[in-house]
């Protein structure tokens, strides 16, 4: 079993909508003999055209080597009272600064092999916090562990609102937050690059 392999929408593979309990300290990797299997799954799933456009390339790319694949993921998305629409890809203004800012996490799920690749590909993407590790988690979510094994996410979200999918934050934080999440895909596009 696994979960549908979309963007930012949080549906398992029974289709209930379900709000993301993010962020619990990584699990010990475990044997899963079913992985491949379940890989072969996922990606007969997968549909490129759902993923976040900044992102899809990259999600394809995680899902070619065979130590892992991807689970879900979105961009991150900033709703404010000049932009309504909750899967907006546009840039926060920064010639007017508009109030409150709901950030809707910017994160995306792997599932990983338990083999030495494998573990490998954990130790880089935990690399990936330096980014800025008071906004940046490498985490599991018992949410996605209950439907997939060995199941991990990286995540930009505030230290304070780790657990949770969504912040309100004050606009001088959205514009830091958006910069984090930038920032984060490029290292991830960096990674994907030289590790695969």
């Amino acid at each position: 079993m696994g979960v549908d392999n979309t963007s930012c929408n949080f549906i398992s593979l029974c289709g209930e909508i379900a709000r993301m309990e993010t962020y619990v300290e990584p699990k010990q990797i475990k044997d899963n003999p079913n992985y491949d299997a379940q890989k072969q799954a996922c990606l007969l799933r997968f549909n490129k055209a759902a993923i976040d456009k900044p992102i899809a390339d990259l999600i394809e790319k995680f899902n070619k080597p065979p130590q892992c694949f991807t689970l879900q993921s979105c961009y991150g998305h900033f709703v404010h009272s000049g932009q309504k629409d909750p899967h907006n890809l546009h840039p926060l203004p920064t010639n007017a600064p508009i109030g409150k800012v709901e950030y809707r996490i910017a994160y995306i799920a792997f599932c990983i092999e338990k083999s030495s690749k494998g573990r490998d590909l954990l130790s880089a993407l935990k690399n990936v916090t330096s980014v800025d590790p008071q906004n940046v988690q490498f985490c599991s979510a018992d949410w996605f562990w209950q439907r997939q094994i060995n199941s991990y996410a990286l995540q930009v979200e505030p230290e304070r609102f780790k657990h949770q999918d969504t912040a309100i934050l004050e606009f001088s934080e959205a514009l830091k937050v958006e910069k984090i999440r930038n920032e984060f895909y490029r290292r991830l596009y960096e990674l994907v690059a030289t590790y695969f």
